[in-house]
């Protein structure tokens, strides 16, 4: 198992939440505004949680880029 931080432990939370329908459209600034952190914050742990989806019950991916990178999620 993949030892997360309290802070990579939320934002997986609320990626559960949000793929509960099958699959969602993400920004960090997003996750950001409900957890308390900078999108700073949480669009450096995104590219890591990627990474470890085989750990975690999500998956995670790079999906467009405007002003900010967009991630779909899907359940794993």
């Amino acid at each position: 198992m993949v030892d997360l931080s309290e802070e990579d432990q939320k934002i997986l939370e609320v990626l559960q939440e949000k793929v509960s329908g099958g699959e969602a459209y993400v920004r960090a600034k997003n996750i950001a505004s409900q957890l308390g952190l900078s999108s700073k914050q949480v669009g450096a742990r995104l590219p890591k949680l990627a990474e470890e989806e085989a750990e975690v019950d999500v998956e995670i991916e790079k999906w467009g880029r405007a002003r900010s990178t967009t991630w779909r999620v899907t359940r794993g």
